[in-house]
């Protein structure tokens, strides 16, 4: 695999202005700009000079995680027996352990939240301990993280102690400042890009150019997230790697298989599209002969539905068939598809394919690129994230199926911004009684951070609650009279024969 690689080298001797800013990844020693958390740490001291940190990012990825001068993730480093501890903050409930950081395996695709730590969502982050057992001299510090969007890049400051100071505090939370309590600050690590465009895979080495560093018994990462736009800007830390200069250098091991890999092409050759089913080689034959066809006819189709000023739609896309997926059916990040296996399997004949044109809008939609400093971007609510895929796949792909209906059993529940099949419904009213546009409307503010709820009276005459009132009482109407009917039915019948 090919990989488009950056390389940004930072020294404090460097400096970029008071910001300090390099372009994408920046890997700097620099004050983080953002002053809304509660450490007194997040606006303090630069790295030192001695310390050289080296961060590269592979714009795409595989398990290798192989960088031109940042090392692969190691087994058998000073790290691998140390105990991790959380200082402060909370892991969330759907990460790896603190085990993924040190256990010499590493993700092999660039959303697996299994295979990688970290922070609780909405969350600023938190702190990560490490005690190594003893004072260990330390050739190199190297983190690693994987992901297709925010949640790619690093943010952090690393402090290191021997722990002998008299007023040494080994746990210091958010709210203590490290310096005051017997840690020393070896590096501070940004490689945010200045767009916000963070997707990828990243490895930063922080070294000491003229010798080792330490000795040092314990460490301590002052992780923080990536962007406050959304609850999801915690970085997934897939290793972190400290290297002693006597141990021996062994690689991580990976788990490769042969890949079994179709690409095509649509719309003459303007889309280029990849079908993975190497970890389920049985469903390569569904795939060429189902999926492909819907996949070329219809992606070109959302794009033309979905256009906006300026926007051009992603040309490769990849669907990849995965196994460790949980209960999650398919997701979509950047140009990559992930679909369930083992849920494809048993929906083969029913829903399978309608879930790929879902996660297709999505690929789309490309709502997630926020520039950063546009402190007036706004997101697209998740009910729309989530219900423009839903109308366009049970109203306009498979209208037939009828999936989105509003029944008796689900009216007390169905409410406009439920999202979904629920949203996908009140967009299908909306657009058959006030505006054949509004879902092309509706995308092209959201991609461009237009979105507000002044938009529906704009499109509409009518405030969305205005419209949800008016879409829910309709189905309780409808309902109530189809229900008098069956009502009718029933007495005309007559009682039923014992």
């Amino acid at each position: 695999m090919k990989f488009k690689m950056l390389l940004i080298v930072g020294i404090v001797a460097l400096t970029f202005g008071s910001a300090c800013r390099s372009r994408p990844p920046a890997a700097v020693a620099t004050v983080n700009p953002e002053p809304d958390t509660k450490s007194p740490e997040r606006k303090s001291t630069v790295t030192p000079p001695e310390i050289k940190v080296v961060a590269e990012r592979n714009e795409s990825g595989d398990a290798s995680f192989k960088f031109k001068t940042v090392p692969v993730p190691s087994r058998g480093d000073a790290a691998t027996k140390a105990k991790f501890a959380i200082v402060d903050g909370e892991r969330d409930s759907n990460a790896g352990d603190l085990a993924q950081l040190h256990d010499g395996r590493v993700p092999s695709e660039d959303d697996q939240p299994a295979r990688n730590f970290f922070f609780g969502q909405g969350g600023d982050g938190g702190r990560l301990q490490i005690d190594l057992g003893t004072n260990t001299t330390i050739k190199q510090i190297n983190t690693y993280s994987w992901h297709s969007n925010t949640r790619g890049p690093q943010v952090y400051k690393l402090y290191a102690s021997d722990g002998t100071a008299a007023d040494f505090n080994v746990e210091p939370k958010r709210a203590i400042r490290p310096l005051s309590c017997g840690w020393k600050l070896i590096a501070t690590v940004d490689t945010r890009a200045p767009d916000g465009q963070g997707g990828g895979q990243y490895g930063v080495s922080i070294a000491d150019p003229n010798g080792n560093m330490g000795p040092f018994r314990y460490l301590l990462f002052d992780i923080f997230r990536t962007e406050t736009r959304d609850p999801f800007g915690n970085t997934f830390y897939s290793e972190i790697d400290v290297i002693d200069p006597n141990a021996p250098e062994i690689a991580v091991a990976t788990e490769e298989a042969k890949p079994i890999a179709k690409s095509f092409e649509a719309d003459s050759g303007k889309y280029h599209f990849t079908i993975d089913t190497t970890i389920a080689p049985d469903l390569t034959e569904w795939a060429d002969k189902e999926l492909r066809p819907v996949v070329q006819e219809w992606y070109p189709k959302l794009v033309a539905m979905l256009p906006s000023e300026g926007f051009s739609a992603r040309t490769n896309v990849t669907i990849r068939f995965r196994d460790n997926m949980g209960g999650t059916p398919a997701s979509a990040g950047g140009g990559f598809i992930n679909c369930n296996a083992g849920w494809f399997k048993r929906e083969l004949k029913r829903e399978a394919r309608g879930a790929v044109v879902h996660e297709m809008v999505h690929v789309v939609q490309s709502y997630g690129r926020v520039p950063r400093g546009d402190t007036n971007f706004m997101r697209m609510p998740g009910w729309l994230v989530e219900g423009i895929p839903d109308y366009i796949r049970w109203f306009l792909y498979e209208p037939e199926t009828k999936g989105a209906e509003i029944t008796q059993r689900n009216l007390a529940r169905a409410k406009h911004d439920a999202s979904y099949r629920v949203t996908g419904n009140f967009l299908n009213w909306v657009t058959e009684k006030y505006d054949t546009n509004v879902v092309r409307k509706l995308n092209a503010a959201g991609r461009a951070g237009k979105y507000s709820t002044n938009v529906w009276k704009e499109y509409t005459g009518k405030t969305v609650e205005e419209l949800g009132d008016e879409w829910k009482k309709g189905h309780e109407a409808r309902l109530a009279a189809l229900q008098k009917k069956d009502s009718a039915t029933d007495e005309k019948k007559g009682p039923a024969p014992q």
